[in-house]
């Protein structure tokens, strides 16, 4: 069975090159644009690792994560990209429980590796 990865970004771009990558590893993808839309579909997703983006519209990232965490009661590996270096909101997903940060701009094919690397375990996991 494939792993599941739901990706979270405003950046329409960034969800397009990280999903075609990640598929090409065998990996399911969810992509969707807010921290709106990720809370209504992880329920029914259940995925395996979350890619969140810190900054958005509406609902941040932390915000979000604070929601899955504590609301949905989500418990799989989050990890939080951003281009801002705003230590009182990274603090905070530190607490809620990031298990990694990836700062924007960033090289698609080296975060790949690092999301299966995360997702399994293993660099040939699911395939």
């Amino acid at each position: 069975m494939n792993k599941k990865v739901l990706i979270v970004d405003d950046q329409a771009g960034i969800r397009m090159l990280l999903s075609e990558v990640l598929r090409s590893e065998g990996v399911e993808v969810v992509d969707v644009p807010n921290g709106e839309i990720a809370i209504q579909v992880c329920p029914k997703l259940q995925p395996d690792l979350v890619l969140l983006d810190m900054k958005m519209p509406g609902m941040s990232g932390v915000d979000t994560l604070r929601y899955l965490r504590k609301e949905l009661d989500l418990d799989v590996p989050v990890i939080l990209m951003t281009a801002y270096s705003e230590l009182e909101m990274l603090e905070e997903a530190i607490r809620l429980g990031i298990n990694r940060q990836i700062m924007k701009p960033f090289d698609v094919f080296s975060v790949s590796k690092e999301i299966v690397h995360e997702v399994c375990k293993t660099p040939s996991f699911c395939g």
